[in-house]
């Protein structure tokens, strides 16, 4: 069964952690790799925007600078892991999973290989990078690729726990990653185990299952919905495969209605996850908030969160229209 974590217990206050998150992974990579001499980094010539720079400094035989060549650093990341090391390959998301698939589809997974390959700027959060650096499709590209497991930490106290796991977890894992500030959303010591949902609020009129930026947004959301009398429980999907089907299940029994809330394209994102496991096993009314089939755009966040309809007042509105095409007996909505 997913954890089941109280809003009162979270330390959500709808501010920014004070400590970047690729601070975080660089720490906990440098903390894996003084305990474990098989622990190496591999880069696509962006050391300096991931802060492994330090990483490097303290273990230069472990750390590879590929340069602006991502395909050929899974190559070199999957020649790694054959000869017993455990690599962890970072690039920003559209770069290492576009220019790449063909590598990791090959080369890693066909091969029953240990590859961990870490895509930063997700989504909204890659900004004034613009539209060509903005990954809205890198997690429906690595739901196609079999026995993949597809992660998108929320803060930094579960990007800590993950990577751990996935130091010690064999096999082909996908990781989205915020380089800069994250919303703090948990207190320290919180534990997530892969493939297991945090149920962050339970509820009995709607549903929410969000991932990454969206959570701190649905957390709002939660908030705006209760002053109406809406009951929402809220799910933090962070592992998208293999996906929790039990808490997706559950859910839809329970509440009847389910909103989808991602900082990705909808199309083979988590609402299509979501939507899948309903439709085999318990159907209920789902909307979806995410980019609708579109391409990104430069500017900043809070711009492209209203942009792309990703804020928590988006949020607020589909869950009221979902709950409305409850049938009738199970609608609670004014």
């Amino acid at each position: 069964m997913a954890s089941n974590i109280s809003l009162k217990k979270l330390a959500f206050d709808n501010t920014q952690e004070n400590v970047e998150m690729r601070t975080v992974y660089n720490d906990t990579l440098m903390d894996l790799a003084e305990n474990n001499s098989n622990i190496v980094i591999l880069d696509a010539d962006l050391m300096g925007c991931v802060g492994t720079r330090v990483f490097a400094k303290k273990y230069p035989d472990r750390s590879i600078n590929c340069g602006i060549q991502e395909a050929n650093m899974i190559g070199v990341a999957s020649g790694l892991s054959l000869m017993g090391k455990i690599p962890f390959a970072h690039s920003f998301g559209t770069f290492v999973t576009r220019r790449t698939y063909d590598q990791i589809f090959i080369s890693a997974a066909y091969a029953k290989l240990n590859v961990n390959i870490i895509g930063s700027d997700p989504g909204i959060t890659a900004s004034l990078n613009g539209g060509t650096h903005m990954s809205f499709e890198d997690m429906g590209i690595m739901r196609c690729v079999p026995n993949a497991t597809i992660l998108e930490p929320t803060d930094t106290v579960m990007l800590r726990c993950l990577l751990n796991e996935m130091a010690n977890d064999y096999g082909i894992h996908y990781m989205r990653l915020v380089r800069k500030n994250a919303m703090k959303v948990y207190r320290e010591g919180e534990k997530f185990k892969i493939g297991k949902a945090a149920i962050l609020k339970d509820g009995t009129d709607v549903t929410i299952i969000a991932s990454g930026y969206c959570v701190a947004e649905s957390i709002k959301a939660c908030i705006a919905l209760e002053k109406i009398e809406i009951s929402v429980r809220l799910i933090n999907m962070f592992t998208w495969k293999p996906i929790d089907e039990e808490a997706i299940i559950q859910a839809a029994k329970d509440t009847g209605a389910i909103v989808t809330a991602e900082n990705h394209n909808v199309i083979n994102g988590l609402g299509s996850a979501v939507s899948e496991v309903l439709v085999k096993n318990y159907p209920v009314p789902v909307e979806m908030i995410g980019t609708q089939d579109e391409f990104g755009e430069v500017g900043p966040i809070d711009y492209l969160a209203k942009r792309y309809h990703m804020r928590d007042k988006d949020i607020v509105e589909a869950a009221k229209k979902v709950v409305l095409r409850k049938p009738g007996d199970l609608c609670h909505a004014n």
